[in-house]
């Protein structure tokens, strides 16, 4: 298994929760950006810095993950993507997207930015709290406890 973060956007807390899981569980993990990533030393982090350009971190993860692995995403196309393609996808407020909501969830999303872009609605996230923190560091916990080798 191999832990993929569109990192971006990704909460600083959220990497800080990853990078301390995968030390103590020996488990790969890459942040992928279009800019540079500081991550600590260890020989499980990476962080991979792809080019300028609308999707290019999300394609370039899209091509890597493989069936089985997980990638941390708040971007809803991405997730539809990788779902798809066999690999698990849980955003940094601790909701994992799956094959059964995933479709919904990219059918709203896609409504909420045509509303936006016609200046019907207007957008807003709510900003990233405590209970989104500990949302999110269960959820990994559990995934990880469910899905590692004993």
């Amino acid at each position: 298994m191999h832990i993929w973060v569109d990192a971006d956007a990704c909460p600083i807390v959220v990497k800080d929760i990853l990078f301390r899981a995968v030390d103590r569980l020996k488990v790969p993990l890459t942040l992928v950006a279009n800019q540079h990533i500081r991550v600590p030393a260890s020989p499980y982090i990476r962080s991979i810095q792809v080019p300028a350009g609308f999707d290019v971190a999300d394609n370039w993860i899209v091509q890597q993950a493989q069936r089985g692995d997980l990638v941390i995403t708040a971007d809803i196309p991405l997730a539809a993507a990788v779902v798809n393609n066999g690999v698990y996808a849980l955003n940094p407020r601790g909701e994992f997207y799956t094959p059964e909501t995933i479709g919904n969830r990219l059918t709203m999303r896609n409504l909420m930015t045509e509303l936006r872009d016609s200046g019907q609605v207007q957008s807003f996230t709510a900003a990233y709290s405590a209970k989104d923190k500990t949302a999110f560091a269960n959820q990994l916990d559990r995934f990880l406890t469910k899905h590692l080798p004993k």
